[in-house]
């Protein structure tokens, strides 16, 4: 069952009245701010835009925190949700494809925001990114890639692309992954948020804004240090950390989970 015309409005003006808060606060004292509190600013800005839009996060394994130094977070893509979804409960900053920067409002907002923009149509490009985010991860950010490089629908993983894993090869990061999975109200896993494919925003807002809950597992992976052992190169990195993904996407047995499931919309770290 979708929810109700007045349910869709009230989701739609709450989440246009937080993005306008979200503007004010970039535009006036963002970047003045501490780095732990400019996290914890984002981190509560995202956990309230998931409860405006009723989702909640159940997260399994053990969060490396929330703002962890020299660390590359890799996750699965599947909606523009993920970012909101992926800083509430640990926050970086993001490697995303140049066209967003062109966006009206999200554009700007991501910018300032402290994301990264890459020319996928330039191979040559994601040298430049590299360096750019290993002297980032050197300095002590964290820092999150989709090493898949697209979105899907979600129901299965593309394979990661090892480029942008030799940025922690060369700060010598630890590299969290983490998978992602969207769950309508009977627990069934759902497409409605994707963002693959021929999907315009208008599309994948009114999916989302029709269902009535939406959970999202958030399943972190066993961290990996960037060149050691079996680490030694980006290939075998790109490969470990997609095992990792996949395993979190079929909620393999025997994985420590710490469960935490969060009412109303606000997810706290697993503890």
């Amino acid at each position: 069952m979708s929810t109700s015309l007045p349910v869709r409005l009230k989701r739609l003006t709450g989440m246009g009245l937080h993005l306008a808060y979200g503007l004010f606060v970039l535009m006036t004292r963002y970047r003045r701010l501490p780095l732990l509190t400019r996290a914890e600013v984002a981190r509560n800005w995202s956990r309230k835009m998931l409860r405006i839009l009723g989702i909640s996060v159940r997260v399994h394994g053990i969060p490396p925190g929330l703002y962890p130094p020299n660390t590359l977070l890799v996750s699965n893509h599947i909606s523009w949700l993920d970012i909101i979804v992926l800083s509430s409960c640990t926050m970086t900053r993001f490697v995303a494809k140049k066209e967003i920067r062109s966006w009206p409002v999200i554009g700007w907002m991501t910018d300032a925001g402290g994301t990264l923009f890459i020319d996928r149509s330039n191979r040559r490009d994601a040298s430049r990114i590299n360096r750019q985010m290993a002297d980032a991860l050197q300095a002590g950010d964290c820092m999150a890639v989709f090493p898949e490089a697209t979105t899907s629908d979600g129901l299965g993983l593309l394979p990661f692309k090892a480029s942008l894993f030799e940025s922690a090869l060369l700060a010598g990061s630890t590299v969290q992954p983490v998978a992602i999975r969207y769950l309508d109200e009977h627990g069934v896993q759902t497409t409605a948020p994707s963002y693959a494919g021929n999907t315009v925003m208008r599309e994948s807002l009114c999916r989302l804004l029709r269902l009535r809950r939406i959970t999202v597992e958030l399943t972190f992976g066993t961290p990996l240090v960037a060149g050691s052992g079996a680490w030694a190169n980006r290939t075998m990195l790109a490969q470990a950390a997609q095992a990792e993904v996949a395993a979190g996407l079929s909620l393999a047995s025997g994985r420590p989970d710490t469960e935490s499931r969060i009412p109303d919309g606000l997810p706290v770290e697993a503890r």
